[in-house]
């Protein structure tokens, strides 16, 4: 079966012949091959293991921090989300080893 590649606009309307193609396509059966088997439910469980770890290295933890007048003024003038904005900045001031040692 040859393959078929679409550029789509999300936020355009499928056409008739698309809206089709995608009814045909959801009847198929699904193959599997040594390229892609079928998991196992062992396999799957780990999967939604490792997805889990990955949730909790990712959780952001809550701190309070004090800024200077002036750099909470700056920060909020970024508008919302500003939060989100210096967590980043913070990040990328930590993993710049040079700018690192200048503030220390």
């Amino acid at each position: 079966m040859a393959m078929k590649k679409y550029n789509l606009d999300k936020n355009s309307k499928l056409t008739d012949e698309q809206f089709l193609e995608l009814k045909e396509a959801a009847l198929r059966p699904l193959s599997f091959d040594e390229d892609c088997p079928e998991l196992t439910d062992e396999e799957l469980a780990r999967f939604k293991r490792i997805a889990e770890i990955n949730k909790e290295e990712r959780r952001k933890q809550s701190v309070t921090l004090r800024l200077s007048p002036h750099a909470l003024k700056k920060a909020k003038s970024l508008g919302k989300g500003y939060t989100s904005v210096l967590s980043r900045i913070l990040e990328s001031a930590l993993d710049d080893n040079e700018l690192l040692k200048k503030s220390l």
